[in-house]
């Protein structure tokens, strides 16, 4: 996952904290405006505007020329390292000085000491213009006069650093990618615990342009990396590096600059507050709250859901077992047929679905984002799960349902050898009991599929009402159609009593135990 500062910074919260150089008048003056200290109204219609020359990433700064004493005078604000080369004075004391080198050294040592505790640092200047010059980049921004460094924090949304965390857990990778100082973007990375070395690698966006493709993709894969001071076309060269790597890609942003990254990454995801129109049209995801925690919490509701979905198929997939085997028993043994085709649907279409649906609303599983992200090319339907459904929770559903066919038969006098009755109160009694054991085991099944590895009972036993309303919808369907005249008629059904049921019902803590132990199993394998 590649981020600039989008989600990690709260928006609306700078000028926590100032630095200051230069002339003291000046930038006290800035910082008062800033804090609210000046009537804002008030200095712009006493400096009114001219003219502005807009903010661009390649320039890192921007210009406002306004009217002073009746003479035109840009003020020029960006990043201090590239303003500083031009330039040739400064205002210290109400007096303009040249620049000297020793006092470069210093508001850069300044610059960096600022940025080092995680401000994000502007310089400030100014320079008289004559009308007939004309307001442009070439005549403007250059000759300036020094004022001062304003340093602007962002603190961190507290809840960042624990996501950050939840990332790395989760297998995860989080880089930075930002268009701040080196120095600004390593603190930041620091407080949020992004980074797990103690001195990353800080690559600008000029070491960037020198690299080649190989190069980049080799710092990618085995260094820790904070990327600064970079262009929309050095993100889109680290999105395309990672994705040369067979990474899934997801990148965040919400500025205009941030919309071919957006668009080049496998999931874009613009900021819905702070982002742009552009940013948000060309994401494939919009954050309502601007938080990157936010972007954990749908990964581990993805993953939930993408767990659910298999429990839900195991479950269902399990009862095909009970539902076949009859079929097979009746052509291999010459047995009645244990199971007609309505009492098939009955399962299929009633007492199976609630439950079902139960499972589709689990809550994520403890461990769910202490897993690395499944590769592209798994299968919903893999091995495992058809192994479970089909080889371990469907034979021992089958032979509940077929131990109940029998019990019939055995209570009534029947031993091996003899002729089975197919038709018949005893035939009747005898398929209604293969059908409750369906039923009977799929409770014990449905509590088993709540989870794949970890025991139920970590869980919450009965924390998912959803499943306990499904567990009771089952058992009253089944019970209106055995004990409801007309609909033992169109099923084939008949009554069974209290020590039938008790026979059954044997067999649903088997099942969810039994279950219990192959997860128990799993869990020491791999531990």
């Amino acid at each position: 996952m590649l981020c600039n500062n989008a989600g990690l910074l709260p928006p609306g919260t700078e000028r926590e904290r100032w630095g200051i150089l230069g002339d003291p008048t000046e930038a006290a003056l800035l910082v008062m405006a800033a804090k609210g200290g000046v009537d804002i109204e008030e200095r712009r219609n006493a400096l009114p505007r001219l003219g502005q020359l807009p903010f661009e990433a390649v320039r890192k700064r921007m210009a406002s020329i306004n009217l002073s004493d009746g003479k035109p005078r840009a003020y020029v604000k960006g990043a201090p390292r590239e303003i500083l080369d031009l330039c040739t004075h400064i205002l210290t004391n109400g007096k303009v000085e040249s620049l000297t080198d020793p006092l470069r050294e210093m508001i850069l040592s300044k610059n960096d000491s600022m940025a080092k505790d995680g401000l994000r640092v502007l310089g400030i200047t100014y320079r008289p213009l004559d009308f007939s010059e004309g307001f442009t980049i070439e005549n403007t921004e250059k000759d300036l006069i020094f004022l001062g460094l304003v340093g602007m924090m962002d603190p961190p949304r507290p809840e960042v650093p624990k996501a950050i965390e939840l990332c790395h857990r989760a297998g995860i990778r989080v880089v930075m990618i930002t268009g701040d100082y080196g120095l600004t973007a390593l603190s930041i990375a620091k407080k949020i615990r992004l980074t797990k070395t103690v001195n990353p690698k800080i690559v600008t966006g000029n070491e960037l342009s020198e690299m080649d493709d190989e190069v980049l993709r080799k710092l990618l894969r085995e260094e820790e990396v904070v990327f600064a001071r970079v262009s929309p076309e050095h993100k889109m060269r680290v999105v395309t590096a990672f994705k040369d790597m067979d990474e899934i890609v997801a990148v965040t942003g919400d500025g205009v600059n941030d919309a071919p990254a957006l668009k080049k990454a496998d999931i874009g995801v613009a900021m819905g507050i702070r982002g742009s129109d552009v940013a948000k049209e060309a994401a494939a995801m919009i954050l309502t709250d601007d938080n990157f925690a936010s972007i954990m919490a749908a990964i581990e509701e993805g993953r939930a859901v993408y767990a659910n979905i298999k429990k839900f198929v195991t479950y269902i997939f399990a009862s095909n077992i009970p539902e076949i085997v009859p079929f097979i028993a009746f052509a291999l043994f010459k047995i009645p047929l244990p199971l007609t085709v309505m009492q098939i649907l009955a399962v299929d279409l009633g007492t199976d679905m609630v439950p079902a649906l139960g499972l589709g609303a689990e809550p994520p599983e403890p461990g769910v984002m202490d897993k690395p992200p499944r590769p592209m090319n798994q299968r919903l339907l893999d091995i495992p799960l058809l192994l479970r459904a089909y080889c371990f929770l469907g034979p021992m559903e089958a032979a509940a349902c077929m131990a109940g066919f029998f019990f019939i038969y055995f209570q009534y006098g029947w031993v091996p050898g003899m002729a089975m009755p197919d038709s018949g109160v005893i035939y009747l009694t005898a398929t209604t009991m293969s059908l409750a054991g369906i039923v009977a085991t799929q409770i014990g099944n449905v509590f088993a599929c709540r989870t794949e590895r970890e025991s139920v009972f970590t869980v919450g036993f009965f924390k998912n009402k959803l499943v306990l309303l499904g567990i009771v919808s089952e058992l009253a369907i089944i019970t209106t159609l055995i004990y409801t005249p007309f609909l033992q008629k169109i099923f084939g059904l008949a009554p069974i009593g209290l020590k039938q049921w008790g026979f059954l019902f044997a067999f649903t803590p088997v099942l969810f135990l039994v279950e219990e132990g192959r997860k128990w199993i799993v869990r020491n394998w791999h531990s």
